[in-house]
């Protein structure tokens, strides 16, 4: 292995100092292919098998790099390849450890990667699996939402390349059935994503657990003043590797703009559809509510629809994205937990319903679509609420947005349900076609609860009141209080 690392020395840059961190900015013209990289046998074999030729500017320029053994700072658009970009590295410097023991002693964990959510962390287990297939080399993947069990069997047994979410990983080392103290390799992926959601605390709490001697590698699409702090924490004279503009959008990626009303957006769907010939689709929604409710309504229009959202269990979600993977569904309708990272080639467009709250996450839904060169449609409907955000975008990706008018159909599909001729549109008309036709017939009135009040006779109203007056009059006592009543005695009393 080491004339590996020797023919790949001098396509990296000399080491630079800790005050001035080295920066390498990737021609996107620059083509090399996986044969240059001299990689051993079992993995040149994986990655022929796979059908990898030439490298992205990601994969170029950072596997020389690790190779090295140098930490990594690597930004990049989601979908450049960034998993081969060190993956392949690091199983080829672990190949040295590699044995057939099985003993669990002997295959002790000595690379970690870090995700942000269940469907990257399975994602990236399943292609270093395809990478490592003729090594002796093992892997697992520990993520929540699933039974510990397993995942403690097969971490018991031993691996060499652990792939996890932090909260998840956390568990099983508060369990004693994750040992990290022999880890040479950390991965910290879509490390921009973990901060959002409020990984910090656990990412310190993980690191803390591992050797100081270690090559840590982070990826990130941007590189926020919290990634740098974060980086200069637990990196060490860091090489920069910047393949692409921060937040910039897929140039093969064209990007429409409508202005809908927020009624008219799922009859809007259809439409686009239809007029665009698109067979399939990402929907993007803000909302785990607003996503089950738009999955039901756009199943009743006929269309094969499922839901992915963080309510879903994990189970549920990877069915789901394992249907949309086969073609079986026809709209993968989602919040932002698959905005990131997601690999599924061939998608031809995606739909933002909702316009979302943060603007790196509008490149990160509309990288769903346009993917390992091929030409994508994003389409965003905007309303009159949303002027903000869409500012927000315009501002981040540097690009002027015009809202086109778009004319929706006022045509009404019927229903699936099974209820003869009534017809469902979308908006105020459809909620209260819905509530009309669900209100039962008004039960008949009782004419007795028609007939105004009637007070009682006032004759029997004095008499009662004389003779109580009598009475209290004799006694002296106030007609407010009403005698004693007499009750018969068990014993006699003197």
């Amino acid at each position: 292995m080491s004339n590996v690392i020797e023919s790949l020395s001098n396509q990296a840059s000399s080491p630079a100092t800790s005050d001035s961190p080295e920066l390498i900015s990737a021609s996107p013209e620059t083509s090399q292919s996986f044969s240059q990289l001299n990689l051993d046998a079992p993995l040149a074999r994986a990655v022929a098998e796979m059908g990898y030729t030439s490298m992205t500017p990601i994969q170029a320029q950072a596997i020389p790099v690790v190779l090295q053994g140098r930490d990594v700072m690597g930004a990049a658009q989601t979908g450049t390849g960034k998993t081969a970009a060190f993956s392949l590295p690091l199983l080829q410097r672990l190949l040295k450890h590699e044995n057939p023991s099985t003993s669990p002693a002997r295959h002790p964990v000595r690379a970690l990667v870090l995700l942000p959510t269940r469907e990257l962390a399975d994602q990236v287990a399943q292609q270093v699996k395809l990478y490592a297939k003729y090594t002796k080399l093992r892997s697992a993947v520990v993520f929540g939402g699933m039974d510990m069990k397993p995942q403690t069997l097969e971490l018991k047994a031993g691996v060499e390349v652990l792939v996890a979410t932090p909260g998840r990983l956390l568990d099983h080392i508060e369990a004693k059935t994750a040992v990290l103290n022999q880890v040479e390799y950390v991965v910290l992926d879509e490390a921009d994503r973990m901060l959002d959601i409020g990984f910090l605390p656990d990412l310190q709490r993980i690191l803390s657990y591992l050797p100081k001697q270690r090559t840590t590698l982070l990826f990130s699409a941007t590189f926020s003043n919290d990634i740098k702090r974060l980086a200069s924490s637990y990196l060490k004279d860091p090489v920069t590797i910047e393949v692409a503009r921060s937040n910039a959008t897929a140039a093969n990626v064209t990007q429409i703009f409508y202005g809908v009303a927020d009624d008219d957006k799922r009859r809007a769907v259809r439409q686009l559809l239809q007029e665009h010939n698109i067979q399939q689709a990402f929907v993007f929604v803000n909302s785990k509510l607003g996503c089950a409710r738009l999955a039901r309504d756009l199943e009743r229009d006929g269309l094969k629809t499922t839901a992915l959202h963080g309510d879903k269990s994990q189970d549920e979600r990877l069915k789901a994205l394992e249907a949309f993977k086969k073609g079986e569904v026809d709209l993968l309708v989602c919040t932002d937990v698959a905005a990131r990272g997601l690999d599924i080639k061939d998608v031809p467009a995606v739909f933002n319903i909702d316009i979302p709250f943060n603007a790196e996450d509008y490149v990160h839904r509309i990288g769903r679509t346009g993917r390992a060169g091929a030409s994508g449609l994003a389409i965003s409907f905007v309303s009159g609420k949303d002027s903000r955000l869409v500012g927000d975008i315009e501002k981040l990706i540097k690009i002027k947005i015009d809202l086109l008018p778009l004319n929706v159909d006022a045509g009404r599909s019927p229903r699936s349900d099974g209820r003869g001729d009534r017809y469902e549109g979308s908006g105020r008309g459809e909620r209260a076609l819905r509530r009309d036709y669900a209100r039962p017939a008004p039960a008949p009135r009782d004419p007795f609860f028609d007939k105004p009040y009637e007070a009682p006779v006032v004759a029997e109203v004095v008499a009662d009141t004389a003779v109580a007056a009598g009475s209290s009059g004799a006694s002296g006592l106030s007609p407010n209080i009403k005698p004693k009543r007499k009750v018969a005695a068990l014993f006699k009393t003197t």
